[in-house]
């Protein structure tokens, strides 16, 4: 689906770091124009202009914070017009709040499932319409093992992407169109520190490499894989995860947050 075809059409949301900027070189490495979608205006042209001239590829910028409605709909409009096809969708963006949800203001939760839950629904939509339309193209949309985890409102959106993620595979794969759900658990980005927490929170053997995390990702979306979990122990966590009694599961809340 991917592999040897050159000059396709990559849209990739939160490209400037981490997980997002590995598919975003990843994929220009394999021929794929962009489409990057970010709020930092200065990273992404930056971004872009790596990668136009290390890659050879033309890559387009839209500036916009997915958790303002207004546009996010500008990032709608680009993914679902049929005169550019996008042929992969990355629902990449995401953030993290630290403290627990009382301690939130509620406008920081309604940002996070704007961000978290709606974009993905609203782009996986608009993504879906053309490339049904024309019996092809992928998505892949980045959730988290936390979706197995009892972890607040950031867990429970997690919970809702995969789960989505995984109904429009089976609707959709015998019209040509492949979605995949993408389970990082934690990674060696910029997420934690932006959220003030350090990666002690968490034992050194629980860090993934995001190089290597997307190269296997990307692997797996070609497999047919509807739900690509990275590495072997975060395999076997996320398969004891969903038969861990909640009471359990409640100790480990803290894990990753300090």
């Amino acid at each position: 689906m991917l592999g040897g075809m050159s000059r396709r059409t990559a849209v990739i949301t939160g490209p400037t770091a981490g997980i997002g900027r590995c598919f975003a070189t990843q994929l220009a490495a394999s021929g794929h124009d962009l489409v990057l979608v970010s709020r930092t205006r200065e990273r992404l042209e930056k971004l872009a202009a790596e990668l136009r001239e290390r890659y050879g590829v033309d890559v387009e910028v839209i500036v916009a914070d997915l958790g303002v409605r207004e546009q996010l709909a500008t990032v709608e409009a680009r993914v679902s017009d049929p005169a550019r096809p996008v042929d992969l969708l990355v629902n990449n963006a995401g953030l993290g709040l630290k403290h627990g949800f009382l301690d939130n203001t509620i406008e920081q939760e309604q940002y996070l499932l704007d961000v978290l839950v709606t974009a993905v629904l609203r782009l996986t939509r608009a993504a879906l319409e053309p490339m049904v339309a024309r019996g092809s193209g992928a998505i892949i949309n980045v959730s988290s093992v936390a979706g197995y985890l009892l972890r607040g409102t950031y867990g429970a959106s997690k919970a809702y992407v995969t789960s989505f993620s995984a109904w429009a595979d089976v609707t959709y794969r015998d019209r040509g169109v492949r979605v995949m759900a993408l389970l990082p658990g934690f990674t060696r980005t910029e997420f934690h520190e932006r959220i003030d927490v350090s990666r002690d929170s968490a034992p050194a053997w629980m860090w993934l490499d995001p190089d290597r995390l997307v190269r296997d990702a990307l692997r797996d979306l070609e497999r047919g894989r509807t739900i690509s979990v990275p590495s072997k122990r975060y395999k076997v966590l996320s398969a004891l995860a969903q038969y861990t009694p909640s009471s359990v599961q409640a100790r480990f809340q803290g894990l990753g947050r300090r």
